[in-house]
């Protein structure tokens, strides 16, 4: 698992799934740029009881310069769905300099889209707009599990 929090105690492992791409797998355009550009429903398997809130980031490390953030979300309800759009939580800054997601759109070739889900034992005091190191570190200490789906995608019209 590829994690942006160093020294962190990670007590369980989240499966994340989404109904409408498969691990490592191509992400349909609905949810990029050249589509509806929202986030896709994520399907959350093996929340703590203990959990009070969950967190979302999507980074891509194949981006320029060491990477971009797509999304970074947090204080949402602990639910087995987060749902398609999600507006539940706090949104955070993206690649763009908005809150919210802002969907993939690589330049050229296949990049990776690394879907993260936190399960949190706090809700988080950062405001809106913070961007994922605020995150990150907002995290530190707090996170009970963690995991990662990783979708691809490629535009078709460069």
């Amino acid at each position: 698992m590829n994690s942006p929090i160093i020294g962190a105690i990670v007590m369980a492992a989240l499966q994340v799934t989404s109904p409408s791409f498969k691990n490592n797998d191509f992400m349909p355009s609905r949810y990029t740029c050249e589509g509806d550009n929202i986030s896709p429903e994520l399907k959350v398997d093996g929340i703590p009881q203990s959990a009070k809130s969950l967190a979302v980031t999507v980074f891509d490390p194949d981006a320029p310069n060491g990477g971009v953030v797509h999304w970074a979300q947090w204080n949402i309800q602990p639910s087995p769905i987060i749902p398609e759009k999600v507006m539940d939580g706090v949104m955070g800054e993206n690649v763009r300099g908005k809150p919210g997601y802002t969907g993939p759109c690589p330049p050229s070739g296949v990049h990776h889209y690394h879907f993260m889900v936190y399960a949190l034992d706090t809700m988080l005091s950062i405001p809106a707009g913070s961007t994922r190191s605020d995150l990150d570190n907002a995290m530190r200490g707090h996170i009970l599990a963690q995991g990662e789906l990783v979708g691809l995608y490629t535009k078709t019209k460069q």
